[in-house]
């Protein structure tokens, strides 16, 4: 689709050459001036190949972007895409600052670089208005195990700024996932940009389980790498397909998007993924674990009644919606598969004019969580 009234631009590819697919969505989008570009892409583009063929077509434009799981276009749920976002320079300003080696993340420093970040792109958009919207868009290595800290640090040094964002993925590889800033594809990496426009904006975080009566205690386990080896004194594996599972079910990628773990935080409860159970009998999860946290079982609620529910409330904050910006974990689509309504779920997203990718984790303020519909609507 081409920009129309200078509406937030989208465009996807299927191409499998990085070219053609750069080529096909740079014609979508047309010649509109545009302040910056987001870009979701499969992991089974070449990567080299695909940074140079975004950098001979994004001279002058930042661009940021990531490997996915998955993308969200017009469509709803698709796959093996290129996907840009296009945002018109009339009415948006973006601003990024990259962060490289994240296993050796200083937080000192990059508070530093955040405030210099906000204070450059609170004067650079003084020309959209008296009344400018900030929000900082945050993509980070979804196997870099730094999400926590980095989410933290970062809302932290933006102050009111609300941050949203999501983690890298490669289909389900768990072999490299990658961030694009600076004009090439990083791996233990993450990036932030501040998006500024005069326009309503509004970032939420949804969810489509709550907290069974079964409770689980993790009493064995090895935070660094977010493994854990006991639960309730027992093999973690062993317990917890006890507690979630049924008869003749199988541990794997649909039985843990199916029966989360749950943890209350906040006076809230969030879902602590799983990503895989090892040889040994235990668990490694997507997210920050530790010995004595107790976790619940996930049972899921009426998903396609929750999102209706939120998009009602979308619209009420911001009004005519021009897009929302998602990031949608990687097991909430398998998971709406597994339950056949992933054909009801994409027409909900193409409908209320979603884009954007499928995650290994969710950041939302300051907080990484899993297995969320999370992201920014932006207002006509």
């Amino acid at each position: 689709m081409t920009l129309l009234a200078r509406g937030i631009g989208f465009a996807s590819s299927h191409a499998a050459d990085p070219v053609q697919a750069m080529d096909d969505v740079m014609a979508q989008l047309g010649d509109e001036p545009l302040a910056g570009m987001l870009m979701f892409c499969s992991h089974r583009f070449d990567r080299g190949d695909l940074a140079r063929a975004i950098n001979l077509r994004s001279e002058g434009v930042v661009t940021i972007g990531c490997t996915s799981s998955g993308e969200l276009t017009n469509h709803g749920y698709d796959q093996d895409s290129l996907s840009v976002i296009g945002f018109p320079a009339d009415g948006f300003r973006l601003l990024s600052q990259h962060f490289d080696d994240v296993d050796n993340f200083d937080p000192v420093a990059a508070r530093d670089a955040i405030r210099t970040l906000v204070a450059v792109a609170e004067r650079d958009s003084r020309h959209l208005g008296d009344k400018v919207n900030h929000v900082a868009l945050f993509l980070v290595d979804g196997l870099s195990h730094s999400e926590e800290l980095l989410t933290m640090t970062i809302q932290d040094a933006l102050g009111d700024i609300p941050l949203i964002g999501g983690s890298s993925g490669d289909g389900l590889m768990f072999r490299e996932t990658a961030i694009f800033e600076g004009g090439r594809f990083q791996t233990h990496a993450g990036v932030v940009a501040i998006l500024s426009t005069p326009r309503p904006v509004h970032v939420f975080k949804a969810q489509h389980y709550r907290p069974s009566a079964e409770k689980m205690v993790v009493t064995g386990a090895l935070p660094h790498d977010r493994i854990v080896t006991e639960i309730n004194a027992e093999p973690a594996a062993q317990e917890y397909l006890r507690l979630a599972g049924h008869a003749g079910e199988e541990l794997g990628i649909e039985f843990y998007a199916a029966h989360p773990p749950m943890v209350r935080a906040g006076g809230e409860y969030h879902v602590r993924s799983i990503q895989s159970a090892n040889a040994d009998g235990s668990l490694t999860f997507y997210c920050a674990i530790d010995e004595g946290i107790v976790l619940a079982v996930g049972e899921p609620v009426d998903r396609i009644d929750g999102m209706k529910k939120l998009f009602t409330d979308i619209e009420r904050r911001v009004g005519k919606v021009d897009r929302i910006i998602a990031f949608d974990c990687v097991l909430n689509r398998i998971d709406a598969e597994q339950r056949q309504i992933g054909r009801l779920v994409s027409e909900l997203y193409g409908r209320h004019r979603v884009i954007g990718f499928n995650t290994y984790g969710e950041q939302y303020h300051a907080l990484h969580v899993n297995q969320t519909f999370s992201g920014l609507a932006i207002g006509r």
